[in-house]
């Protein structure tokens, strides 16, 4: 078995590490110590900073600093994962104005993820995303992360 999980942080798990009072806040902030602890191998990815970057600041900039704070790697933009995440669309798993939600998973996929840890409940971590885009790495041969949140990815000891 491997000594650690390795993780695709999407853009809700920045978001609500900072929102205080939140569901599932005290869980992204167990999340992110683990990462600091090294027992979670985080990445997260360029489509993440670029949705980052649209927050207002000083949230934003808050956001952004927990990247090398908690020494996550970034993943580069993919053609592979604009590719993939077009057939989630041609699918009707997610909805084409929602691309880059297709564009986050696609990226845990091909990268060989063993999760994406999500708090996006609309189309990313949801019973249908889930099950549809199994069967789609499987076909295309890609690895199948485990679509979950924070708290699902860490024994409470």
């Amino acid at each position: 078995m491997k000594e650690f999980l390795k993780v695709y942080l999407e853009t809700t798990i920045f978001n609500r590490y900072l929102e205080t009072g939140r569901d599932y806040q005290v869980e992204t902030q167990q999340l992110f110590n683990k990462i600091k602890e090294k027992k979670i191998e985080a990445y997260t990815s360029a489509y993440v900073i670029e949705e980052l970057n649209k927050a207002p600041e000083p949230k934003r900039e808050q956001m952004l600093k927990l990247i090398p704070e908690f020494n996550i790697s970034v993943l580069r933009i993919d053609q592979k994962a604009y590719d993939l995440s077009g057939v989630y669309i041609e699918m009707g798993i997610i909805p084409a104005k929602y691309r880059l939600d297709g564009i986050h998973i696609a990226m845990a996929a091909i990268h060989q993820m063993d999760a994406i840890i999500s708090l996006n409940f609309h189309h990313i971590n949801k019973l249908k995303t889930k099950t549809a885009t199994e069967i789609i790495h499987r076909m295309y041969g890609y690895n199948n992360p485990f679509i979950c949140a924070p708290m699902e990815v860490f024994d409470n000891e």
